[in-house]
């Protein structure tokens, strides 16, 4: 069945011979009605000579095609157009993905769009083995090789700041992607890796049921805090 729904919606996102990213903005713009933007993308840090081959162990190191060289989230975060920019329009998404057919295509969190909580790869996998253990509904959930990221219902800052107060502690590895914030979604590439879907949304015209923040905050809060995070170096 996995392998079916997998079928279906690359599929979907490549019909008409347009690139998959340009097929999966056009989906979550027009169909969803998410706002999105191609991200800043990546570029090769050394050109290798034509025909030469890598040896055991070696690989293209690809680095953010941002300004700064330190970048760290490389590929994964908006620079031109700024974040601001994010639409729904069909005509702006075909042109900018038409020019940029491999830019990552990035979700403006917040106000009527979906919300997400991120946090390090080994504690999503906890966190959620935790909500299905306990018959938890979850929405899509978006997996980097470092980060996964739960879509979930607009919230609010009082909101969330009242369920955070609540806890007693809030890991730095735990992050919230509201109003002026902004998350990655497949099919993209950015510096970690191959940006998927560990729980992917149907592939219907309707938008994807989201969950609120409160019904997952307790376990993600509690699977981030057993989980080392490695330090609060902000990966996607």
């Amino acid at each position: 069945m996995r392998e079916i729904l997998g079928r279906r919606r690359k599929l979907l996102f490549r019909r008409g011979g347009r690139s998959a990213q340009l097929g999966a903005a056009l989906h979550y713009a027009t169909e969803w009605q998410w706002p999105v933007l191609p991200g800043v993308g990546l570029r090769s840090a050394g050109r290798q000579p034509a025909g030469a081959r890598l040896g055991l162990g070696e690989r293209v190191t690809r680095r953010c095609s941002c300004p700064d060289p330190d970048c760290v989230v490389p590929g994964a975060h908006p620079f031109d157009p700024g974040l601001l920019a994010a639409t729904t329009d069909a005509r702006m998404v075909r042109w900018w993905w038409t020019n940029r057919p491999d830019a990552p295509v990035v979700l403006a969190t917040g106000d009527r769009a979906p919300c997400a909580v991120s946090l390090p790869a080994v504690a999503g996998a906890r966190a959620l083995a935790a909500l299905d253990h306990f018959g938890v509904r979850l929405g899509p959930v978006v997996a980097t090789p470092t980060r996964w990221s739960l879509l979930v219902s607009p919230y609010g800052l009082p909101e969330l700041g009242e369920l955070l107060h609540s806890q007693d502690w809030v890991p730095s590895s735990l992050r919230f992607h509201g109003e002026g914030g902004y998350v990655v979604l497949p099919p993209s590439q950015i510096g970690s890796g191959r940006v998927r879907w560990e729980r992917p949304p149907a592939v219907t015209p309707a938008a994807p049921w989201l969950p609120q923040v409160a019904t997952i905050v307790d376990a993600l809060v509690m699977a981030s805090t057993s989980t080392p995070d490695g330090g609060s170096r902000l990966a996607y």
